[in-house]
C-alpha cells in the first residue's frame, strides 16, 4: 500500500512496529482506541500531536493488514 506516508518502522522506535510518523504512538494503540469507542476528535484532543490523517492512515493500514492475513474466530 503506498498512500501510507505517516505509518514508519523503526527498530529504534517501539521494536519496530508501525508507528506514527516515527513517533512512540503505534498504529495498535490508535487503532485500539478507536475500537473501544473513543472518537477520532477525543483522540486527536488527547494526543494533541496527532493529526487527523495519522489516525485516518492507521485505520487504512489496520484495515489492509487484515485483509492480508486469514485468522481463524472461535464460533459462538
Amino acid at each position: 500500500m503506498t498512500d501510507l506516508d505517516r505509518i514508519t518502522f523503526d527498530e529504534r522506535v517501539m521494536g519496530g512496529k508501525p508507528c506514527i510518523r516515527g513517533m512512540r504512538v503505534t498504529v495498535g494503540m490508535v487503532v485500539g482506541q478507536i475500537g473501544s469507542g473513543r472518537s477520532i476528535e477525543a483522540l486527536l484532543d488527547n494526543y494533541p500531536y496527532l493529526e487527523r490523517e495519522d489516525v485516518l492512515q492507521a485505520l487504512r493500514y489496520a484495515a489492509w493488514r487484515a485483509e492480508e492475513h486469514d485468522v481463524a474466530l472461535r464460533h459462538a
